[in-house]
Parts: C-alpha cells; sequence; structure tokens
C-alpha cells in the first residue's frame, strides 16, 4: 500500500496565476498597441516578462514551495551573469570612448 504525502494545492491557485498571466499579457500586448516608444516600450516589455516568468516559475514549477537553500542555487548564478552583463556593458562604454579619445 502506498499513501501519497505530497502537496496538493488547489485548483484556484493556478486558475489565479492563469488569469494574472493573462493580464499581464494583454498589457504587454496594448503596450504595442498604444505605441509607446524607447526606453518606456522596452522597459514595459522587460517588466511584463520578467513577472510573467517569476510566476510560471514560482506557481507551476513549485519553487515557492522548495527550500532555500535550492531557491538560492537556481536563482543566484543568474542574477551573478545579469550583474556581469552590466559590468561588461559599462566597461565597453568607458574602452570605446577611451580609444575615440586616443585615435582622434
Amino acid at each position: 500500500m502506498s499513501s501519497d504525502t505530497g502537496q496538493k494545492h488547489p485548483i484556484g491557485l493556478y486558475l489565479k496565476i492563469w488569469l494574472l498571466l493573462f493580464v499581464l499579457s494583454t498589457l504587454s500586448y496594448m503596450v504595442d498597441y498604444f505605441h509607446f516608444q524607447g526606453l518606456l516600450r522596452w522597459t514595459l516589455i522587460l517588466l511584463f516578462m520578467a513577472l510573467k516568468a517569476g510566476l510560471i516559475i514560482a506557481v507551476f514549477m513549485h519553487m515557492a514551495w522548495e527550500r532555500m537553500a535550492l531557491i538560492c542555487a537556481i536563482l543566484i548564478p543568474p542574477l551573478c551573469i545579469l550583474v556581469l552583463i552590466g559590468l561588461m556593458y559599462a566597461e565597453a562604454h568607458y574602452t570605446f570612448l577611451s580609444r575615440l579619445l586616443h585615435f582622434s
């Protein structure tokens, strides 16, 4: 005899998250519908994308109910990579400007 001792989440939780994902998708499509331009457009698109990805990871991949060690092991490396990408971006502008000054 085996018994199911795993966590059971109510279907209402999944339906609420699905509805929230639908609302966030609608908002991201509205960014294009209202013809936002420039930095505001890309900020809104990336914000909605990150919110949707976070909800999917937290609820549908059950990360919200995992131990903190596992959450940190999965989330900290991509955050470190993003910091390093930002540092490379800053360094690229400094290098480009110093080359312009040197070769001009």
